[in-house]
């Protein structure tokens, strides 16, 4: 069981309280290729304070991605904005979940300042679900991408949406009018699984949302990605590839899901690295322009040098 304090009435809080009254899952051991060391290094802890000083949520650490040492160690943290608290409950996810407080209105500032100070070539931004706010926080977003255009120029942007399931006519459109340098908001599994793993979703509206951003603004990259090992077949996943497709999207993401806790879904299995690179050869083949699958994949995994080589696919094709 996961706990934290809660700052208002300074008792112990639950993170995931919607979760609770579920059986506790089986929690597989990890076979040594998913297995990561504890990140110790200098540029680890530095990234770690500046973001502490700067009063940031980063999904590195909220969501316990593996992969937070490597990427922290090279200054590269995915800045997690509207708060640390989810309105959705998705049963993957580890973020914590409940009625959020209210937009933190340095935020977009605070944002772009780390960002210069970090001197980051390319910044992944992606948010909780505001299902509370009127439109889903998309102007934050855009305040966001502004803010981070002001304090450091050179920096190309790559955004990781919420859905903005229900929000009104112009909502997502002003995000993507503030052209992000990569617009991505992750299906992230097959249909089947949406009511199990992503109940407060679904598959055709996020779909949809990826579509809108090619019609509105033809240049723009779009990027998706799912995770495997929840119990889809490998012709769903080809069938999710060929929807992507006929969406429009540029870059694909595929990586193996990590049960957080015993109150979450658990692993059906650990899908190998030779199937992770089938799964690229056919995603390739399919005519997505970037394509990272791997156990160790997350959307914004590498996430810099992968945006430079999808600009240079898209040269390459003309």
């Amino acid at each position: 069981m996961v706990t934290l304090i809660d700052e208002r009435t300074g008792r112990a809080a639950l993170r995931h309280p919607e979760k609770q009254k579920r059986p506790d899952s089986p929690v597989l051991r990890k076979p040594e290729w998913i297995r990561v060391k504890a990140p110790v290094s200098k540029g680890y802890a530095e990234t770690r304070e500046i973001v502490r000083s700067k009063g940031l949520v980063t999904v590195c650490e909220e969501a316990a991605c593996p992969n937070i040492g490597e990427c922290w160690d090279k200054k590269h943290a995915t800045m997690m904005i509207l708060g640390d608290t989810c309105t959705r409950a998705c049963a993957f996810c580890n973020v914590k979940t409940g009625m959020p407080q209210g937009l933190d209105r340095q935020e977009p500032e605070n944002v772009g300042r780390a960002v210069a100070e970090m001197g980051l070539n390319h910044v992944v931004i992606t948010s909780v679900d505001r299902d509370d706010l009127e439109d889903g926080g998309a102007q934050h977003f855009v305040e966001v991408i502004e803010a981070i255009r002001a304090a450091s120029p050179g920096t190309t942007i790559e955004i990781l949406t919420p859905d903005f399931l229900r929000k009104p006519l112009g909502a997502v459109e002003s995000v993507i009018d503030a052209r992000p340098d990569v617009f991505n908001h992750n299906l992230e599994t097959v249909p089947r699984l949406y009511l199990k793993i992503r109940p407060g979703a679904r598959y055709y509206h996020s779909l949809r949302l990826l579509e809108r951003v090619k019609e509105r603004d033809p240049n723009a990259f779009t990027k998706s990605g799912i995770m495997v090992g929840l119990g889809e077949t490998r012709e769903e996943v080809m069938q999710v590839m060929d929807d992507m497709r006929s969406a429009g999207i540029d870059f694909l993401t595929i990586g193996q899901y990590l049960q957080p806790t015993r109150k979450h879904a658990a692993v059906d299995r650990f899908v190998t690295p030779e199937e992770f690179k089938g799964y690229e050869a056919v995603a390739r083949a399919k005519g997505f322009a970037m394509v990272s699958a791997s156990p160790l994949t997350r959307s914004s995994y590498h996430a810099d040098a992968d945006f430079a080589a999808l600009k240079a696919a898209r040269a390459a094709r003309g």
